[in-house]
Parts: C-alpha cells; sequence; structure tokens
C-alpha cells in the first residue's frame, strides 16, 4: 500500500513541473517576460551559417544614437555570397551595410566567413537606434544574400556593456559649446597681435625699396 503511495506523489510531482514548464513556454520568447537571457541566435540555411547574432544598442540607457548589428557569417560554398540587405521586419528602420574597415559590400567569400561588428570589422549600423527595440527583448533580422536569398532569425536586443562593449556602438559626442564671452575676449589680443607685424612688414619693406636705386645709382657711378 506504501509502495503505491509513493508511485502516486511521484506521478503527481512529474505533472506538476510538466505544468510549470508548459506555462514558461506560455510566455513567449520576450525574454523580459521569461526573466532569462537568451543564447545567441544561429541557424543554417543551404551553405550559410549565422551565428552569434545580437542588436547591441547605446550603452546608456535612453541614449540616442545608432545601434548595430553583430554577427558571424559563414558560408561553406563554391561561390562567394553578397549580402545585399539586412532589414527588422515590422519596422521601419533603415541598416546600412559596409565591408571591413568602411570599404566596398558586405561579402562572404567561398569557404570563409565575415565578422559583423568591432573594430575594422563590416558593419550593419542602424541609424536609428530607438527602432531597434527595447534591451532584453528579441528581433526579427533578416538577412538577403545574392545566392541563398533571405534568412529571418531573432537576435537579442543587448546594450553595448560588458562582453558587447567593444561590437557596439558608442555613445554620439556632444555638440560643440558655443564660445562664451571670455572665449572671445581672450582671442582679441590675438587677432589685434597679428594686426601690428603686418603693419610692422610693411615700413620695413618701404626702407629697402627705397635703397635699391640708389645702389643702383652708386653702380652707375
Amino acid at each position: 500500500m506504501s509502495r503505491s503511495l509513493r508511485h502516486g506523489a511521484l506521478a503527481a510531482t512529474a505533472l506538476v513541473f510538466s505544468i510549470a514548464g508548459l506555462s514558461a513556454c506560455g510566455a513567449g520568447n520576450d525574454a523580459q517576460t521569461l526573466q532569462v537571457r537568451p543564447d545567441n541566435a544561429a541557424t543554417a540555411v543551404d551553405s550559410i551559417k549565422i551565428q552569434n547574432l545580437n542588436i547591441i544598442t547605446q550603452p546608456e540607457p535612453d541614449a540616442e544614437g545608432p545601434a548595430v548589428i553583430a554577427a558571424t557569417l559563414f558560408n561553406d560554398g563554391a561561390k562567394q555570397e553578397v549580402v545585399e540587405k539586412v532589414t527588422l521586419p515590422g519596422t521601419d528602420a533603415i541598416v546600412k551595410l559596409q565591408g571591413a574597415k568602411g570599404k566596398g559590400p558586405l561579402v562572404v567569400p567561398a569557404g570563409g566567413r565575415v565578422i559583423i561588428g568591432g573594430k575594422d570589422n563590416a558593419s550593419a549600423v542602424i541609424e536609428n537606434g530607438s527602432q531597434a527595440g527595447r534591451n532584453g527583448n528579441v528581433q526579427t533580422v533578416a538577412f538577403t544574400f545574392s545566392e541563398t536569398g533571405e534568412i529571418a532569425l531573432g537576435a537579442a536586443i543587448v546594450p553595448a556593456t560588458g562582453f558587447f562593449k567593444d561590437f557596439g556602438p558608442s555613445s554620439l559626442p556632444s555638440a560643440k559649446p558655443m564660445p562664451t564671452p571670455s572665449d572671445s575676449a581672450s582671442e582679441t589680443p590675438g587677432e589685434q597681435s597679428e594686426a601690428p607685424g603686418e603693419q610692422s612688414g610693411s615700413p620695413s619693406a618701404t626702407p629697402t625699396d627705397s635703397a635699391t636705386p640708389t645702389d643702383d645709382a652708386a653702380a652707375g657711378h
């Protein structure tokens, strides 16, 4: 009888864990809802593999400026692939693509790879970072390749802090401050000091010019 009770208790416990797991799945893919940090997105279609995909926003909360897409693209095919465009479906975000060191299109060589994000690497910049979404959420990113076509997958949105600091955007520089009256006053003597120099140059040239006829006259005698 006690053995039956033990089996019944184990079955009830398993049912509770199953319901808890289903409840977590029903919460959706929103990382803030699940209170977990999703793994870096990865997928493979034909000869193209996309790994370590993230959208990286400004390091400071609510800071204005661009966001960037960071990923590694692998091409196991026999032909190079050009990333023709990258979009964020469901948004009006514009993503600007550039090859490594800002040169040429974003090309994934045959049998090679391309890193997007970080110093001297290829870049995919979301001009208006606020359109990328909120930190902690997941946003779909669609890559369009010249041979393979479109590949879409979800990317975690994270700020450019910690591990992502060297791959994300930096804060926009502050506006250049307007000169203060004291600065203007300090520049006035400098401007005036140049004027006497220019005037002193003119008189010094005059005696030299006047001396030239005298020398010619002496040579004539």
